[in-house]
């Protein structure tokens, strides 16, 4: 045990970050746990547009692994990465069925937007983009990713849900999925005022158990055969992808998953206290899993990979290596033996056909909750400060989007300098994201 012990010091230097062995397993299997819908959503997604359900599963599993790895082994943060929510829904309803553009050319144009991502981390672009945002902006982010996976968990565990007239209202209390959702949220949240040690873990394993008389987790086994990968293992077609009408598609990719990983990795880096003078350390290296999975997983089958925002879930376990993304990375492998099991939490619960989380949406809630106290570090009184930080922070769950709400700061943050007479605070790449974002939605 010494000479393992000696080696994962070595590799993630878990007494440098106040961290342990047992605390990083601990917090990369509660981030996977929260992340694992994923396993069955995206193929569901995918499979709508063509492609073969069982393939996509695997190849989902494999290019989470692969950004896993490279983030925990490489970066030595401890993100999750796997195919991003949105960009799928793009991918298969904007791309293959409103264009009519086939999956295969659709993947192409992910596979060059991962090389594109690969390159721009290269020449340092996209940490230059993390090191130039303004503190209070930063802060904004962080607590705006909070609130938006608060309202994700809201929904998914059914205290929110959609109105055809007030676009949201309140969902059923009364609900199986709602109730569990508020007695996981109190478990969870007593727990931690407790200063009990494992408090998400314990509370998602105590629900897990109770629910199961309920049906609310179904135990469905535990092994099963990984779904065959040859339908869409290198099905990419690059040629077509490099067609001129395609490449505005592949423009979309890189835009949306430049901006989502930025403000992921801000907000994450501001919840876990990795942010060292405003700056991200080793921020080049943590840019590179995401650019690299992507540009795997369109070689197994799926859409682009992005950093998670349910991360923030292994980092409130007390997360802080890269040994917990590596135990992730695991447990997205071992998925593919064990999707029973991995499906019994994941999975969802679905009522009239729609399909909730109480078992994980009070995660969410409570990290949410956590991440939100960065809105104490804004100064409220500065307007230049307050207005664009505030716009972030409400922009993201009002727009269903970490990039549209981010735009919606960073369009407004030099407009306002440069009518306050401080133009000169604002740094030249700040200015050049500005008008990227007016651009994108002007030709959008």
């Amino acid at each position: 045990m010494t000479g393992l012990s000696d080696i994962l010091e070595r590799l993630f230097r878990l007494q440098e970050n106040d961290s342990d062995a047992v605390t990083e397993v601990r917090a990369g299997i509660v981030a996977f746990l929260t992340t694992s819908y994923i396993i069955f959503v995206q193929p569901a997604v995918l499979s709508n547009a063509g492609m073969d359900f069982g393939a996509v599963m695997t190849a989902t599993c494999l290019a989470s692994a692969v950004g896993c790895l490279i983030m925990g082994l490489w970066a030595n943060y401890p993100i999750v990465l796997a195919p991003g929510m949105g960009i799928n829904f793009y991918f298969t309803y904007t791309v293959v069925l409103g264009q009519g553009i086939p999956w295969e050319t659709a993947l192409g144009a992910v596979f060059i937007s991962g090389v594109i991502l690969i390159l721009l981390t290269l020449f340092r672009f996209r940490e230059l983009i993390i090191n130039v945002i303004p503190e209070y902006l930063k802060n904004g982010i962080a607590a705006g990713i909070g609130i938006f996976i608060s309202f994700i968990g809201l929904v998914q565990g059914g205290w929110v849900t959609d109105h055809p007239g007030a676009l949201v209202q309140l969902g059923n209390l009364k609900s199986l999925p709602a109730v569990f959702t508020l007695c996981g949220v109190l478990l969870i949240a007593v727990l931690l005022q407790r200063r009990v040690t494992g408090a998400i873990f314990i509370g998602m394993a105590v629900m897990s158990l109770l629910g199961l008389p309920f049906g609310l987790v179904e135990f469905s086994g535990l092994v099963s055969s990984p779904p065959d990968l040859a339908p869409t293992l290198l099905k990419m077609d690059l040629a077509a992808a490099l067609d001129l009408g395609v490449l505005t598609i592949v423009g979309v990719f890189v835009f949306v998953d430049l901006f989502d990983t930025a403000g992921t990795l801000v907000g994450i880096g501001q919840q876990g206290g990795f942010m060292k003078y405003g700056k991200l350390p080793r921020a080049n290296r943590a840019l590179m899993p995401d650019a690299v999975a992507t540009t795997a997983g369109a070689a197994f089958g799926t859409s682009t990979v992005t950093c998670y925002i349910e991360s923030s879930a292994g980092i409130a376990e007390g997360g802080r290596t890269g040994l917990a993304s590596v135990v992730t990375a695991c447990l997205f492998l071992l998925a593919l033996f064990f999707a029973p099991l991995a499906k019994m939490i994941g999975g969802g619960y679905v009522v009239d056909g729609t399909i909730f989380y109480p078992i994980t949406a009070p995660v969410l809630i409570i990290v949410g909750c956590l991440m939100a106290g960065n809105l104490s570090h804004i100064n409220w009184k500065q307007w230049d400060e307050a207005l664009p930080s505030y716009l972030i922070v409400i922009g993201m769950p009002l727009t269903y989007s970490i990039a549209d709400g981010m735009a919606l700061g960073f369009i407004s943050y030099p407009l306002i300098k440069v009518f306050s007479g401080k133009a000169r605070e604002v740094h030249w790449c700040l200015y050049l994201i500005a008008l990227l974002f007016i651009l994108r939605y002007w030709t959008s």
